[in-house]
């Protein structure tokens, strides 16, 4: 599931698995179809999220050239407890095709979100029990507000605050977004209290993950 391995080839004692590429995954965390998976680095998969690589483009006759990955992930991603992360899927001449999903760089998942979109650009933050339906494509530097759900197939523009039932855009981020004081790039972090920081720096929040 990561460009080495899924599982990892060592694991620590404790709530998380580690890869040789940093890459931290729960024991409870339910992942199908590992080998359709890649993760790009340092990233980390909370407790009881769920990721359906088995829900892959089929490989045979018109498709046969048809990429095997179904979920790719980036470097510094985060994905909270209870998220469903599945690819995108359409119906057509009545039956069901998966299409790849791809997730950028410094992302964070908020808890209990389902995302099934075709992409997700770098440096998102995404509010926990949100909800991105099939085909929807997120670009840079992008805040979604907890408890959208944002509709099919919708392209939400970079540096934009988007919030709803059905989620629209609702504000703009300012250029500094995914930008530390240290100059570093992410998507949330906490302090040294607890208190999220959204914009901030992912890596430190990853790195305490254990």
């Amino acid at each position: 599931m990561s460009r080495q391995s899924a599982g990892g080839r060592k694991a620590q004692k404790g709530e998380y698995i580690e890869t040789d590429t940093g890459n931290k995954v729960s024991r409870r965390a339910n992942i199908t179809g590992t080998a359709n998976i890649t993760l790009g680095g340092k990233t980390v998969i909370q407790a009881d999220a769920y990721l359906r690589g088995d829900l892959q483009r089929r490989t045979d006759g018109a498709d046969a050239k048809a990429p095997a990955t179904a979920i790719n992930v980036g470097r510094y991603t985060f994905i909270s407890q209870g998220c469903v992360i599945k690819p995108p899927s359409r119906i057509s001449r009545g039956q069901v095709s998966y299409y790849p999903l791809r997730i950028g760089d410094n992302v964070f998942i908020g808890p209990g979100s389902t995302v099934s979109a075709a992409s997700i650009g770098s440096h998102v933050h995404i509010g926990e029990n949100s909800i991105l339906q099939a085909g929807v494509i997120v670009k840079d530097c992008v805040k979604i507000l907890p408890g959208s759900i944002v509709p099919a197939n919708m392209v939400v523009p970079s540096f934009s605050v988007v919030g709803g039932q059905p989620a629209r855009v609702v504000g703009e981020l300012g250029e500094g977004w995914g930008v530390s004081p240290g100059g570093m790039s992410g998507g949330a972090t906490t302090t040294s209290s607890g208190e999220w920081v959204e914009g901030g720096e992912l890596r430190e929040l990853i790195r305490m993950t254990r």
